[in-house]
């Protein structure tokens, strides 16, 4: 069997560094779904996506946040078609999607971390990473006056809200949506965001070279508590990898109680295998390896260079454990 690329998905067939090959394969989900020819929607949201974190997207900076990349929400929106896909499959008893939902899901998850990308007219701010602890809102604020423009004006307010099931800005329980159907949208949006970046073949080099950084800009590696006294979150690079597998039980627990386990409808798009978490349980064993040794020098993996638009394929030597 083929070793997984690092610019690949969990299937190791969709090349998650290149808006046209995501597109294609949720083009290709879609037609296999509803039968109905592709809406120009689909195809200029990804276009728009693109010219966004290039920066030649009208009144924006390119991306320079480099964990939260184009690499990033494209691999969240193919897990969110895979996802829709594995719901529409298994819902014939009850309400399904449509193509519109479909859509809705798409463009939500690839704009759902737009929030990072800066306005030029902002001269308090030097990096999308600043945005951090209120990215979700600016997201949701992108996406209130986008959809107007593709056609989806109705829809607008509703996906201002979906993208708050991916933060933590809104308790998941207080997001208000028009009805179940959304409310499930969005549980499997929030699901995608998680499994798509914690089964990334290189999560934990992106974790230590890119995520820390951004937290630090952030003011996530630290933070003042009720009493205005400061604590240490993450006091290096080093220790956001060691606490990951805390994290995973804590992002597990949100997946199956928050979000209602929707994660689990992939299973049905696969075939009956969740790639995903396997992908995720190998990044955390692997993980653990690094925690009991300290050995930060385990981590052998070079993620794509997908910043700004560039698409390189870096080779590794892999890890101490093969992925």
């Amino acid at each position: 069997m083929q070793t997984r690329r690092n610019e690949f998905d969990v299937t190791n067939q969709v090349k998650t560094t290149d808006a046209a090959a995501v597109s294609s394969e949720v083009q290709r989900i879609y037609l296999e779904l509803y039968q109905d020819p592709i809406p120009e929607v689909l195809t200029q949201a990804f276009g728009d996506l693109t010219r966004l974190y290039n920066g030649k997207y009208p009144g924006y900076v390119s991306c320079e946040t480099s964990y939260h990349d184009t690499q990033h929400v494209l691999d969240v929106t193919l897990a969110m078609a895979r996802l829709m896909d594995g719901y529409e499959r298994t819902s014939h008893s009850t309400e399904q999607f449509g193509e519109r939902l479909f859509r809705l899901g798409i463009i939500t998850a690839l704009f759902h971390d737009c929030g990072y990308i800066r306005h030029k007219k902002d001269t308090r701010h030097h990096n999308g990473a600043e945005y951090t602890l209120r990215h979700v809102t600016r997201s949701g604020m992108f996406l209130k006056e986008y959809l107007p423009k593709v056609g989806m004006p109705d829809l607008a307010g509703v996906a201002a809200q979906l993208v708050h099931f991916t933060g933590y800005e809104i308790p998941v329980q207080q997001i208000k949506v028009p009805g179940l159907i959304f409310r499930l949208l969005g549980n499997l949006l929030g699901s995608a965001d998680i499994i798509a970046q914690m089964a990334d073949r290189c999560y934990l080099e992106k974790c230590h070279e890119r995520l820390y950084p951004e937290f630090v800009l952030g003011g996530v590696a630290r933070r003042r508590n009720g009493d205005g006294i400061e604590e240490v979150v993450f006091e290096s690079a080093d220790d956001l990898v060691i606490k990951t597998p805390d994290f995973h039980r804590v992002a597990s627990k949100r997946m199956d109680e928050s979000l209602g386990g929707a994660h689990r409808y992939v299973q049905r798009h696969f075939g009956g295998q969740h790639l995903y978490l396997e992908e995720m349980d190998r990044n955390m064993r692997f993980a653990k390896t690094i925690a009991e040794k300290r050995d930060m020098s385990l981590l052998r993996r070079k993620p794509p260079k997908n910043l700004c638009g560039t698409n390189e394929d870096d080779t590794d030597t892999g890890n101490g454990e093969d992925k």
